[in-house]
């Protein structure tokens, strides 16, 4: 009788190579394809936000809110104002990419923050500070007509409104300059391009706007977005530092 014969020892270990190479050969598409549906969902969390933005500017004449947080339980912060439409859904306050909080394991600019003064106050989104409305006078000592109040207003295609972000919110100006490295962080107010300039989903970073759209927005055209009212959209570009010197130009 003829005896069944196994896999031979150089059989087996070329067989473990085939699998070897095709693996090496399908990782860099599989971790695409991952990149590519964290960044399909982080777009898909703001058109969320963008639903809740337009509820509330509906309730409230087309205008946006307050927007400075002198207390938790006041009507000035979005994490306030739009509590009651979203039903605090916590997963929605982060990109998918950006889930652990800085000091907690989150490194730059895959670090969400988180605003010690109020604990449930964290995320990896921010509001654009200018498209607030103030009662009266300037907030934060900023001119009142920079802002921008309304969402009736020309061009809102170009106006950003909430964005991934380094902080809650943040008040971008067109003489800011982009991180010196990737990761580095600056204040909410001063030089505040740093706290949106994060290479987050392959030179991109997604954006939602005033007319409620979300796209994505290459890192270097963020200095060609109307922040405020003053933004200077023909001012010069900045010089970009070695790491963005290869990103596509705006």
């Amino acid at each position: 009788m003829r005896k069944d014969k196994g896999f031979t020892l150089i059989e087996l270990l070329v067989v473990i190579s085939i699998i070897a190479l095709l693996m090496a050969v399908l990782m860099p598409s599989l971790q695409r394809a991952r990149q590519q549906a964290r960044a399909v969902l982080c777009q898909s969390n703001l058109r969320q936000w963008g639903l809740y933005f337009s509820l509330y500017t509906d309730d409230n004449g087309g205008r946006f809110h307050r927007g400075w947080n002198a207390s938790p339980d006041r009507d000035y912060s979005w994490v306030v104002v739009l509590k009651p439409y979203h039903k605090d859904e916590p997963d929605l306050m982060f990109c998918p990419v950006a889930t652990k909080l800085r000091g907690q394991g989150g490194i730059d600019p895959f670090a969400a923050w988180w605003d010690p003064a109020f604990d449930y106050w964290r995320g990896s989104y921010g509001i654009n500070i200018w498209v607030t409305d103030p009662l009266s006078g300037a907030e934060g000592g900023m001119p009142p007509a920079w802002y921008w109040r309304t969402r009736d207003v020309k061009m809102p295609h170009l106006i950003p409104l909430f964005a991934e972000d380094y902080h809650w919110d943040t008040r971008p100006h067109h003489t800011d300059q982009p991180p010196e490295y990737e990761g580095q962080v600056d204040g909410w107010s001063t030089n505040a391009m740093k706290m949106l300039c994060l290479n987050r989903h392959h030179r991109n970073v997604n954006t939602l706007f005033v007319d409620f759209s979300v796209r994505k927005v290459g890192l270097k055209e963020l200095w060609r977005l109307k922040w405020n009212r003053n933004y200077d959209l023909s001012a010069p570009l900045p010089q970009w530092p070695p790491w963005m010197k290869g990103f596509a130009d705006p």
